[in-house]
């Protein structure tokens, strides 16, 4: 499922309406380790395979903000707007990560929209995010989005 808008003000309309869910995304080691020389954190549990088969959870997780990192990719795989100028991560009003991304396992995200309101900069629009893990009861990450549509 995806939603397709002529223009985002379209979204005031929209509100409490699930956009749509992705597909599957496999997360592999070769991504944590990059996310891992992009942000510094390089804490065993994401990096060192043999080290974490014998931690908490079995092997490499990936980092949480890996997963949120992915919040952009996910919101434009269920939602295109045609008349757009330009849309600007303007912040995150919540986020939680309840579970745990196993290297190997594969994430997709179900986009609402949570809210919508006109400001001077444009339209602000709040998008509640669920990253699911393939197989897992809870979710991995839970984030309510905010951008800016100028």
């Amino acid at each position: 499922m995806s939603t397709h808008l002529t223009d985002p003000a379209e979204l005031l309309d929209l509100v409490g309406e699930n956009l749509g869910t992705g597909d599957w995304l496999q997360i592999t080691q070769g991504q944590v380790n990059l996310f891992a020389d992009a942000t510094g954190d390089h804490q065993w549990i994401h990096t060192d395979p043999e080290r974490a088969a014998a931690g908490p959870f079995g092997g490499t997780i990936a980092h949480g903000y890996l997963t949120l990192s992915l919040a952009p990719a996910a919101i434009s795989e269920v939602l295109t707007i045609d008349n757009l100028t330009a849309a600007l991560n303007y912040g995150l009003d919540k986020v939680r990560f309840p579970a745990p991304v196993p290297v190997g396992s594969k994430l997709r995200t179900t986009v609402t929209v949570r809210a919508a309101r006109r400001k001077p900069a444009g339209l602000e629009a709040v998008f509640g995010l669920t990253f699911e893990v393939e197989g897992s009861e809870r979710p991995a990450c839970v984030a309510d989005v905010v951008v800016l549509y100028r």
